[in-house]
């Protein structure tokens, strides 16, 4: 059966357990691409995909464009430092700009939440979120449920029975908004941790358990994942110090030690070691952060080709039948 998504990837609200499902599948078809010599599929040949990247990240600009490139798709880089947006032109009027061009998709990162949105109200290109202020970053949740699936995964790309921590800067964080979501709709069990003043004001809506204690959960976890702490929040008084930040929640080399065996330390990057994290159980082999960045690749070439592939639909059987005919 193929799936129809929408035009757009804007939040994980968009996506139901089985459209998450369908792009891990169809993402496992794209990591068996990556090991070929020439890692690269003419799935988006002749589209034409646009990064627009008005906040910074080299991981997520790089992996979603070497996405489209082995998609063979075309791929502009809008850079923001050269465009008439610094002469003073609106937003809108970029976004039309561009689109008059005869763009297929539109890869969009922003500071401000809710961007991504607007943009898609202005042009008829397919939008993906890239992460948007503190509200969603749908990509990097996919890309980590199937970094999980794959290492602990319980029956058809499904995460059921297992127990996921969260902890850190929650209130501010994009990454735990979408990842929250992501994780219960594939059947996980979520904890959030962290100190009340990085807590959003309620919790009312999120299928979440509130646990203040990380010592209380550690022995009892399948995956701990961990947000960065940005020094922005020190300076606003929401904690004391790093120093403290690590005593009461960092993930030491002594509590790692208490995790049990097998369960995964995950972190989006970029790891403040010594903070949320210390050097050693980064670099511990049940630290999953490089397999995360190499998921990237994979879960966004899925999204690609799902949005503006062929149809419009995340299938595997559909990425199998386009490239037999290819090679006929």
């Amino acid at each position: 059966m193929t799936v129809a998504l929408g035009k757009h990837l804007l939040s994980m609200a968009d996506l139901d357990r089985v459209d998450i499902e369908r792009y891990l599948d169809l993402a496992s078809s794209f990591a068996e691409v990556q090991k070929r010599d020439i890692p690269k599929v003419p799935a988006l040949r002749g589209k034409t995909v646009v990064m627009a990247f008005f906040e910074d990240s080299t991981r997520t600009r790089t992996s979603f464009d070497l996405a489209a490139r082995r998609l063979s798709a075309d791929v502009v880089n809008f850079s923001v430092s050269s465009s008439a947006t610094k002469k003073g032109e609106s937003l809108r009027d970029t976004v039309e700009t561009i689109s008059a061009m005869g763009v297929d998709g539109i890869v969009v990162r922003h500071a401000s939440s809710g961007v991504p949105n607007r943009i898609a109200e202005w042009t008829d290109a397919s939008v993906i979120n890239a992460g948007d202020g503190w509200h969603q970053h749908p990509t990097q949740s996919l890309l980590d449920c199937f970094t999980i699936w794959q290492r602990l995964g319980t029956g058809d790309n499904g995460l059921e029975g297992l127990k996921i921590a969260v902890c850190g800067d929650i209130k501010h964080s994009r990454v735990a908004r979408s990842n929250v979501e992501a994780f219960s709709r594939l059947g996980a069990e979520v904890v959030v941790i962290g100190p009340r003043t990085l807590f959003p004001p309620s919790f009312d809506g999120w299928p979440v358990k509130v646990e203040p204690d990380i010592d209380a959960v550690l022995p009892d976890l399948d995956v701990v994942y961990l947000l960065r702490i940005q020094q922005e929040r020190l300076n606003e008084g929401l904690f004391p110090s790093t120093r403290e930040y690590r005593a009461q929640y960092g993930l030491t080399t002594e509590r790692a030690r208490r995790l049990r065996p097998g369960a995964l330390i995950m972190h989006p990057g970029p790891m403040n070691r010594g903070v949320e994290i210390d050097p050693e159980v980064a670099d511990d082999k049940q630290a999953v952060v490089l397999d995360q960045v190499a998921a990237g690749v994979p879960i966004r070439m899925a999204v690609l080709f799902g949005l503006i592939g062929p149809g419009q639909a995340v299938d595997r059987n559909e990425f199998d039948r386009i490239e037999h005919e290819e090679n006929r």
